[in-house]
């Protein structure tokens, strides 16, 4: 009953697997040597070479070269063995879509990363935010198509899965209008994710104002943008309402802003020495970038006055702090220097009886 589970009585004779294993080793020794050989001839040349792109793509795809060249090994090994290609000829159909995807996979993810690091050490943050925005969105598009495609090359060579989709053949038309009725809003922001890496009105590193929040664009993926805000919450906005609503983009062109501190001070305030103390306060100021600088009267109301005292800075970050620092000291020049400047409005009663009863 169990002779034939008895090695002596399969098919297979000792020296024919001892063949095969012969065969295989041989081809996956080679292979790995060639690999080792290969990548070490390309470190050589990316040691020498100024860029870092080359250095982290072959970093990338050292791992799935490695299989790729086993796999190329065996194939080679299995047209002189017939034990072994028996069994390599249905295994490689399904091995050879995803060894090929994880290489294409892994050189985009490599190619991406490795322009990021170049970008990183060389010229102005501000002109490298398009590039690190056109190569996040494009990359992952491209990531994104390679897993779509390597699935289906590997399912298409399961029988099963071919014959189910050849009778479902008929029903495609029916099908794609439900999927396309349903995927509508995935469509659209896929479309606005790819407008956004050709068009690009933010990119990664934008500060940027929408929905009444201020903040630093972190990501933008094909369907959202995280933004970052000044207490560190993070904002999740669609891609699409980037496209169709208005926002402002505070460092689309250049980092380099002017912003006021507005005064809101008594029609007796002297003006012009207060103008002047703002200047020399501002001139001697670290941050100021020298560009932009003026102090005018905006508006005059019967019961005040008010003032817009401008200035610049190189970042948004500095003009921050310079803003908060000469309104701090203005209204502290304004206490002792013109304390009738400053608007109140207290009712002082003990003060009022005192002088009510002559006292």
């Amino acid at each position: 009953m169990f002779e034939r589970y008895y090695p002596q009585n399969w098919p297979i004779s000792y020296e024919g697997l001892i063949h095969t294993a012969i065969a295989l080793g041989v081809a996956t020794f080679l292979a790995l040597a060639l690999h080792w050989i290969v990548f070490k001839l390309l470190g050589r040349v990316t040691r020498a070479s100024a860029s870092r792109i080359d250095d982290t793509l072959v970093a990338k795809i050292r791992k799935p070269m490695r299989w790729a060249m086993i796999a190329f090994g065996i194939s080679i090994a299995a047209e002189n063995n017939a034990l072994i290609g028996d069994g390599w000829d249905t295994l490689i159909r399904y091995l050879m879509p995803a060894v090929i995807g994880w290489v294409a996979f892994s050189f985009v993810k490599g190619l991406a990363a490795g322009y990021e690091a170049q970008l990183a050490v060389t010229g102005e943050e501000v002109v490298h935010r398009g590039y690190r925005t056109r190569i996040a969105i494009l990359s992952r598009t491209a990531r994104v198509a390679i897993v779509i495609i390597t699935i289906s090359l590997i399912m298409v060579n399961i029988p099963g899965v071919r014959d189910v989709g050849t009778t479902m053949l008929a029903s495609a038309g029916l099908a794609a209008l439900a999927v396309g009725a349903a995927a509508q809003p995935a469509l659209k922001s896929l479309i606005a994710g790819l407008q956004m890496a050709l068009t690009q009105p933010l990119r990664i590193g934008d500060l940027v104002k929408v929905d009444g929040q201020a903040g630093r664009v972190e990501e933008i993926r094909m369907s959202f943008v995280t933004v970052r805000t000044w207490d560190e919450r993070v904002m999740v906005v669609p891609t699409s309402r980037f496209l169709d609503q208005s926002f402002e983009n505070w460092s689309r062109v250049s980092e380099k802003l002017t912003g006021p501190v507005m005064l809101h001070l008594d029609p007796a305030a002297e003006v012009e020495p207060i103008r002047e103390e703002f200047e020399r306060f501002v001139k001697a100021h670290p941050l100021w970038d020298g560009r932009n600088l003026a102090l005018l009267m905006t508006e005059a109301y019967p019961e005040s006055i008010e003032l817009r005292l401008s200035m610049s800075a190189d970042t948004i970050g500095d003009l921050f702090t310079l803003r908060c620092e000469a309104r701090e000291h203005m209204v502290a020049w304004l206490r002792k220097n013109q304390p009738d400047a400053l608007i109140r409005h207290r009712l002082e009663v003990e003060a009022a009886n005192q002088r009510a009863m002559g006292v």
